[in-house]
């Protein structure tokens, strides 16, 4: 494990009955915890342009989901509860409750699970562009139909390069961005069959119950960021997260499907404004128990 002062970068590798998760933190440990869930195939590299100034205020945690990055595969299976049930006990390993939980892309549905899940161990859910079911969703790109595709899809699967990554990768921004080579080189250790089993996991879930159903009844305050200029999910469909109470909903204009990679410092400022806000109803709710 890497660990200098409580406010510098610490990486460690936590292991779960079946699989090993890599989780790097930022801040102090003391401070309002928040997790960050990346989508399927990348990993926590995808946050590190947010990691630094969210970690002023709060411990800023990150993890490479099982089949991800520099996490291990999963013994089990890969749908989205079972994921969110690592993540939860990642936490746990970790001492942290609560957490403000922010999911990017899939990441979204792992964040929303966990908050099925543990309703009390989450203060706020923060759901970054993600359509809220299946008809919010473009046209689905090359590498993602390769789940309808078992012979061919295998074969393509094979033949992949770390180039035809990067083109593919290049529908999740708008922005001109220069994808870190660590991340062409994790979606390279992504397996075809991990791959299917996320993919498949994250369809299933969406088919089953909208997000904003899920959410609705859980009583949290939600955050939902949609870059304008997404090219993955439709950004009208933010409107349908608008029914969920107290949800509250901002568009980055000019923006794709990466907003923290794309322009971290307008989506920091959005990130913190409503974690403030709900620190502030917390210390209102505290006070009116007295």
């Amino acid at each position: 494990m890497k660990k200098t002062d409580e406010r510098s970068a610490r990486e460690q590798v936590v292991q779960l009955d079946d699989s090993d998760v890599y989780v790097v933190e930022h801040g102090d440990p003391a401070a309002p915890a928040l997790v960050l869930i990346h989508g399927t195939m990348v990993s926590a590299v995808c946050w590190e342009p947010v990691m630094p100034a969210l970690a002023r205020d709060f411990h800023v945690i990150a993890v490479d989901l099982p089949g991800c990055g520099r996490s291990t595969t999963a013994v089990g299976g890969l749908d989205v509860p079972a994921q969110a049930r690592r993540v939860g006990e990642v936490l746990d390993r970790l001492g942290v409750r609560p957490v403000t939980a922010i999911g990017h892309s899939s990441g979204c549905l792992v964040a929303t699970s966990l908050a099925e899940q543990r309703p009390d161990a989450l203060d706020a859910l923060v759901l970054i562009d993600m359509g809220p079911d299946l008809t919010a969703e473009y046209p689905e790109s090359p590498v993602a139909g390769l789940i309808f595709l078992p012979i061919v899809g295998a074969l393509l699967w094979r033949l992949r390069t770390e180039s035809a990554l990067r083109s593919a990768a290049r529908s999740g921004f708008t922005l001109p961005v220069e994808i870190p080579g660590v991340l062409i080189e994790h979606l390279m250790r992504v397996t075809r069959r991990d791959f299917m089993g996320m993919t498949r996991g994250s369809r299933d879930f969406l088919t089953r119950r909208s997000l904003p159903d899920r959410i609705a009844p859980l009583g949290l305050p939600l955050l939902v960021v949609f870059g304008t200029e997404d090219r993955r999910w439709r950004v009208s469909s933010a409107d349908a997260y608008r029914g969920v109470p107290g949800a509250r909903t901002d568009l980055l204009e000019g923006v794709g499907h990466t907003p923290m990679m794309e322009d971290p410092d307008r989506t920091v400022p959005l990130l913190l404004d409503f974690l403030e806000s709900v620190r502030a109803g917390e210390k209102e709710s505290d006070i009116n128990a007295r």
